[in-house]
Formats: C-alpha cells, structure tokens, sequence
C-alpha cells in the first residue's frame, strides 16, 4: 500500500495554510530565500522512497512455482490412463483434465492431491506428516482455481513487495499459508484441501494492519481501510460456500493480521528528517511497540495451542458448536456434510 501523492504548489514563502494533508518533510522552507524544492510523492526522504522501490521477483517466482506445481501434477494424474471422459483429451493428451462431473474445476483427481501433498487431516494427525501443512499450499484442485489465486497473488503481492521488500513479504505469504493450514485441519477431517488462499489472505490482512500501525503516516487512511474491509468481507462471504475452505481463509487472515503489525511497521512521520546525531522523536510511536508486542504474544500463544491442539487429535467442532457455519452455511440449494 503506497502513499498518496501530495501535488506540487507554488514556493512557500510563509507557513503553509492547514488542508488535512501532510506535506512532504524537509521539501518546504520557512525562509524567504531558500530555493523551491520540488515535493517528493512520499512522506520520507529519498533514502525512504528508495526503500520504497524494491524490485519484485520473489512474487513472480512464486507464480512460476504454482504453475510449474500444476503441471507436474496434472503429468502425473494422466487421466486418460483410467479411461474416463477426460476434458481436452484430444489435444492434451495425459494433462487432460478429470470429467467435470468429478472436478468442475479443470483438474487432477482428489487421490492425486493426496498423494503430491494435499492437506488431509488422518495422514497429518495419525500419519505424522505435518509438512502438508505448508505443501497443501502450492497445490491447486484445477486450472480455475489456479488463475483465481495466481491472478489475486501478482495484484495484491507485487505492490507489496514493491514497498516493503521480498523478505517481509514472503515470510508473510509462507507463514500465513501455514496458520491457516492449521485452523483447517482442526476443524475438517473429511476430505483434502489444497490451494494458495490462506497465505494470499494473510497478504491481505497484512496490508490491514500495515495501514493500522502505520496510521499517522498515510492521508486517504480511511478510504483505503473501508476498501480492504470490503474486499476482505467479500470473500470471507464467498468462503461459506460449499467446497469451499473458509477455515484456511479465515487463519491465513488472522495470521497475516498479526504478521503485518510485527514486519510492516514504518518510522513516525518527520522521524527521518530530523538531524544525524540530534533525533529527539522516537523512531515508532508508543501505539505502534504495543501492538507489536500484542501481535508477537497473539502469534506465539495461537500456533502453539493450535498446534498441541491438532497433533493431541482433537476436534475443533468440540469446543466451538457454531464454528462449522464459518465454512459452509447449509441452504434450500445444497448441503453442508460435515
């Protein structure tokens, strides 16, 4: 999430008039000689805008990997090799897809996600294969699936990336994709899920809390924070579809959430600006180390009761009657097993 940009007006020769917005530190002179620096379209000095502009690769490499993921399954899935009324087997031959009527989403087998990593809660819990909660998310169940998360990651990633660096970013996407591998598997037992949509709402929940901590530095905060409410509401509603894994959804968000407080945290505004060797501001504002210790614990305390909690065996449905209306609310149209 970038700053607004702040237009250029004319050469200050007094104390600029009060309009709601911040202009750029260090870019105005209160002196009536002083030459007329144009304003930079960030709040911070050039090292900070630079900063600002890191290049993002890390984001399209995981693009290639989702890709490249998908193919290598669909190789192995041959679905003509069982005989079936495979989708495209003409000019796909053994990348051809299962009949729709078994996947409407352009893919392999439920057996062949199984079998390269998808989540599944017995093979996880009894079958102490905990790794799947991180591999389920370079899984996809079909080529559908696959754009919709690939298309959302390159619009919501880059622009991240671009601002605070592959870093941050990734170990937001992979630990956000974990957290919410974990709230699913301790409340789905039936079925495997697969899929990026964890770690792409973690994304999203990071950009929620980045524009939190760093509020005091962004003009259109309110604006941007009704935007990403919306968008983030929108698809939580879409998750309690059928099929649809809203559990992964919702843990990635909550995980990303916390991640953002922690790792997307700026300098105060004027920070920067102020004198080598004679800085009297505090680099972060006291609202700023509070919530990033609460995140810390939140985190911390969340992965290791949710983590005792699914390697001990037990049902989150258990200890939460309502909570399986968060995946799937049951209608006059379809059903929700459990």
């Amino acid at each position: 999430m970038s700053n607004a940009d702040v237009e250029a007006g004319a050469p200050a020769r007094a104390a600029p008039a009060t309009t709601g917005i911040k202009p750029p530190p260090g870019r105005y002179s209160m002196a009536s000689n002083a030459p007329y620096m144009p304003p930079s379209p960030f709040y911070y000095d050039h090292a900070a805008a630079h900063e600002r502009h890191h290049w993002s690769w890390l984001v399209p490499l995981v693009v290639i990997a989702n890709v490249a993921m998908f193919v290598v399954v669909m190789f192995y899935n041959n679905c003509p090799r069982s005989g079936g009324d495979c989708v495209g087997r003409s000019f796909l031959r053994r990348f051809s897809f299962q009949p729709l009527k078994e996947n409407p989403l352009l893919g392999p087998t439920a057996a062949t996600l199984q079998r390269y990593g998808a989540l599944d809660w017995y093979k996880v819990v009894q079958g102490n294969q905990a790794w799947r909660l991180e591999s389920c998310t370079w899984l996809h169940a079909g080529l559908i699936h696959l754009l919709a998360n690939m298309i959302s990651l390159i619009f919501i990633g880059v622009r991240l990336e671009q601002q605070f660096g592959f870093w941050k970013v990734g170990l937001v996407y992979l630990v956000s994709g974990f957290g919410g591998s974990v709230l699913s598997v301790l409340f789905i037992r039936k079925g495997v899920s697969v899929g990026a949509s964890g770690a792409l709402f973690g994304l999203l929940g990071a950009m929620l809390s980045e524009l939190i901590t760093n509020w005091s530095i962004y003009t259109n905060r309110s604006a941007a924070m009704l935007n990403l409410i919306i968008i983030a509401a929108i698809n939580l509603a879409i998750g309690i579809l059928p099929h649809v894994d809203n559990f992964a959804h919702i843990g990635g968000f909550a995980t990303g959430f916390l991640l953002g407080f922690v790792l997307l945290i700026q300098p105060q505004f004027g920070w920067l600006e102020q004198p080598f060797g004679a800085k009297t501001k505090s680099k972060y504002k006291a609202y700023q180390i509070i919530l990033l210790l609460a995140a810390l614990v939140l985190l911390a305390a969340g992965f290791a009761v949710g983590l005792v909690m699914v390697f001990r065996g037990e049902n989150g449905n258990d200890h939460c009657g309502w909570c399986h209306y968060l995946t799937c609310v049951p209608t006059s149209s379809w059903k929700c097993d459990n």
